[in-house]
């Protein structure tokens, strides 16, 4: 990406060719986009969950037929191998799919129990749109994350204001072409584009929801921009993520699951692999294993490459520095090292009994680098792995259904995978999120649309009491009849319970 005063230059950092050219837009222009959309929002949210479900559909149909064409310019514009672009918009159209399918189960007016005190009334909960939903979405995968929030704020009823990544804008701009080509009464889906300004001028505009992903740092500033209006933000923040194996995991699943969830996409990935904390049993053996495979991978820019180049060219310099941290401070690289950065392309790295308060350790790395540290345990690895302001995802391995189960429910993340890794991203069902430094909210799921909704309660009288509670005319006595009734109801009088240690 180059930006020049007035566009944003999309090259590929695979051949440093030109892609396209995106002019910036200026701050008053993303006001006005978000005022464009509130009109195009409110024609779609009247046109009700069937025919919004059928254009979702035609939306999900458009991305099957066109996939390959999407693939292709994923690959050129960010530099993942295409089976790698392929996948991901695989899983997207998967999402599509639920999120068109299942809106209106999920947030249709339904009817609610009353309790007591209200039972002459009829209670119903709706979720509501809340107008323009603003993304401003990364570049490591520059369709699935940003379409997590693209499709699911459709679904709900909104419109749609995207920035995508200055890195990406190219991959953007084709994914709003798709959708305004399904959905032609409006412009249901505006892009914005150019660099961290125009994300800032869009925390600003007017969208009623931001839902933002890339690092904590700029999160920060998304929250803060969006607390002046108290408008409500979405925030994935990246990750540092662990995988804890256990003394009687399997150990090839185990290898084979983290040397691709740490190296693929060149390490780029929120929920990459970034740490593996080994049982001291099975140390050595895992240690092996993971550095065969990994130095059997082929880095680089031609097309049999199992990852391609940083697509930022500055990225390389945080892998070098955490790698330089790790040594110094008395970790060991047993496969690669200084000499695998080779500019924009850097060859994989495994390091092991790096100290807990690296920067390797401590920080999100982004780059294809493995830290294997050793635990007496699973309780231990589960430990270590919360010790981080990081808490995105996780990884489990073991036999042990009692002793993974528990290291699941332990950690101190949004999302675990248990003898396997990112399978939670293939169902839709399951909500998309981390805590601390790696944000707040959700998307995807049930989560991801009541993220773009507003809960509405409505009651409705059905009869009249015969003595108003709510009313100055109630009788002097009518208190005393309701706390009655609560010692009857909720006092437990004659079903007394002793709790025992």
């Amino acid at each position: 990406m180059a930006t020049q005063s007035s566009v944003v230059e999309s090259r590929s950092p695979l051949s440093g060719d030109l892609i396209d050219t995106f002019a910036i837009t200026s701050a008053p222009e993303v006001h006005a986009a978000v005022d464009g959309a509130r009109i195009a929002g409110q024609w779609w949210a009247d046109l009700g969950w069937r025919a919004r479900r059928s254009y979702l559909m035609g939306i999900k149909r458009h991305l099957a037929r066109h996939g390959e064409e999407l693939a292709a310019l994923v690959h050129a514009e960010m530099g993942k191998p295409l089976d790698d672009a392929r996948l991901e918009i695989a899983l997207t159209i998967e999402h599509v799919h639920w999120a068109a399918n299942r809106a209106e189960s999920v947030l249709g007016e339904r009817r609610v129990s009353t309790g007591l005190l209200t039972i002459n009334q009829r209670a119903t909960l709706a979720y509501q749109p809340v107008g323009v939903v603003a993304v401003i979405g990364p570049w490591n995968y520059p369709v699935f994350t940003p379409m997590g929030s693209i499709i699911y704020a459709l679904a709900a009823g909104n419109a749609v204001v995207f920035k995508p990544s200055e890195w990406t804008t190219a991959t953007g701009a084709w994914l709003v072409n798709a959708i305004n080509s399904v959905v032609t009464s409006q412009q249901l889906v505006t892009m914005v584009c150019g660099p961290g300004d125009v994300g800032a001028a869009l925390c600003v505009s007017g969208a009623n929801v931001v839902s933002f992903t890339g690092s904590a740092a700029t999160g920060r500033h998304v929250l803060r921009a969006c607390a002046e209006s108290l408008t409500p933000v979405v925030l994935e923040c990246g990750g540092k993520d662990a995988a804890l194996v256990d003394e009687d995991a399997d150990l090839i699943t185990a290898a084979d699951a983290i040397v691709f969830g740490a190296l693929s996409n060149a390490g780029q990935t929120c929920v990459g692999i970034e740490r593996v904390y080994a049982h001291h049993l099975i140390r050595d053996e895992l240690i092996e294993l993971i550095t065969e495979r990994a130095s059997r991978l082929e880095t680089g820019t031609h097309g049999a490459a199992s990852y391609g180049p940083m697509t930022l060219p500055t990225q390389a310099d945080v892998v070098s520095a955490h790698l330089n941290d790790a040594l110094a401070r008395g970790g060991t690289a047993v496969l690669g090292g200084p000499s695998s950065l080779r500019g924009r392309v850097v060859t994989p790295i495994v390091l092991v009994d790096v100290p807990e308060d690296s920067t390797a350790v401590q920080e999100e790395t982004f780059g294809p680098t493995i830290v294997i540290n050793t635990v007496r345990d699973l309780e231990e690895g589960v430990d270590r792995a919360n010790a981080t302001g990081y808490g995105l995802a996780a990884s489990v391995f073991g036999r042990t259904p009692s002793r993974v189960r528990a290291a699941a429910r332990n950690l101190r993340v949004g999302m675990v995978s248990i003898n396997s890794w990112v399978m939670y991203a293939g169902v839709p069902e399951l909500p998309w999120g981390g805590v601390g430094e790696s944000g707040a909210g959700r998307i995807h799921g049930a989560d991801g649309l009541r993220a773009f909704s507003r809960a509405k309660a409505t009651v409705d009288q059905r009869f009249a009491l015969p003595i108003s509670l709510t009313s100055f005319e109630r009788p002097p006595w009518a208190g005393k009849l309701v706390m009655a009734a609560m010692r009857w109801r909720h006092g437990g009088l004659g079903r007394e319970h002793t709790i025992k240690d």
